[in-house]
């Protein structure tokens, strides 16, 4: 629901307790489950919401949602170790006022035991516990397709975000995976894992469109993922979400990656001035991030060996 403050401090804690006890940020997942753990399950969920408060009053809703089948199992690994990286940026950078961050899973439901997992949304270190919950399943259909049109559907039906409901302003889906949404959302899967039926099957370019009235939507390709670089995938969700399919050189940069897109979708940064907070910081995913998100700048970017980004910069939204 989005109430208490992120804090460093207690990652940090948590961090050196699990190491000194042996434990894995994962621990759900390596202890050998086989099922979506309860606080991730969503069937029969009505929603999950992101809300104002009085701690947190301009409220705005992240998703993060990544394929976990085949060589994609490594992302949330990634991503938890670098949650202080995307926070800071988020928060101490000023590129959202109150960002409220849910993290989820995307398997295959023809065949996997957990295909959808969803967290809450939260402003706090639940969203490390959250993340530390999912199964890393590592199944997946083996056809270049999984079930990313499920959790579209759950992300566009059954979230409710303040930011575009009461300021008119849409959240952020970032969707990171290496293969094809199937064609269709089926109504007997939706029945399965979500616990309703739709009236009819629905086109995936149907819920795309009812998607993103809500959510600006991201999908990112990570380099080193099994389909990474493949045409089909590429055309596929270029074809669905446009200019918002980023290619990205570095899977470790993911976390900027986000932050930096946030960003430059809230008007607090252009791309250049992202790149110098990387800079700062001591990350070297500048060069990887800046490729993946010169389109979102209307400036005259220009990639290579070293970074050259120029002109009148901005953000181009669809």
């Amino acid at each position: 629901m989005g109430s208490g403050n992120w804090s460093t401090d207690v990652y940090s804690a948590a961090a050196s307790y699990r190491a000194a006890r042996g434990s894995s940020a994962f621990a759900y997942s390596d202890s050998g489950a086989r099922s979506a753990h309860p606080d991730l399950d969503p069937h029969g969920v009505a929603l999950r919401e992101s809300r104002d408060s009085a701690e947190h009053p301009n409220s705005l809703a992240v998703a993060v949602l990544f394929d976990v089948t085949g060589s994609m199992g490594g992302v949330p690994r990634t991503l938890q170790t670098k949650l202080p990286d995307l926070l800071g940026l988020l928060l101490r950078k000023g590129y959202a006022t109150d960002p409220q961050i849910l993290f989820g899973a995307i398997g295959d439901a023809t065949c996997d035991r957990a295909p959808l997992q969803v967290g809450q949304f939260e402003s706090d270190n639940r969203m490390d516990e959250h993340l530390g919950k999912i199964l890393l399943e590592g199944g997946g259909g083996g056809q270049m397709t999984e079930s990313y049109e499920l959790a579209m559907y759950f992300m566009a039906r059954h979230t409710s975000i303040d930011c575009f409901e009461k300021r008119g302003r849409r959240g952020y889906l970032f969707i990171i995976g290496d293969e094809l949404p199937y064609p269709q959302v089926r109504r007997r899967e939706v029945e399965k894992v979500i616990g309703e039926r739709p009236r009819e099957d629905i086109s995936t370019r149907d819920m795309v469109a009812e998607l993103t009235r809500i959510y600006d939507v991201y999908y990112i390709l990570p380099a080193g993922a099994s389909h990474a670089g493949d045409g089909r995938v590429l055309t596929a969700w270029r074809e669905l979400l446009g200019q918002n399919v980023l290619e990205l050189d570095d899977l470790d940069a993911v976390c900027e990656t986000i932050a930096l897109t946030v960003g430059l979708g809230e008007d607090a940064i252009d791309l250049r001035e992202g790149l110098d907070d990387l800079a700062e910081l001591g990350s070297d995913a500048g060069t990887a991030v800046g490729k993946a998100l010169a389109k979102l700048d209307r400036g005259t970017l220009v990639v290579a060996d070293g970074l050259d980004l120029g002109g009148d910069s901005g953000v181009m939204r669809l």
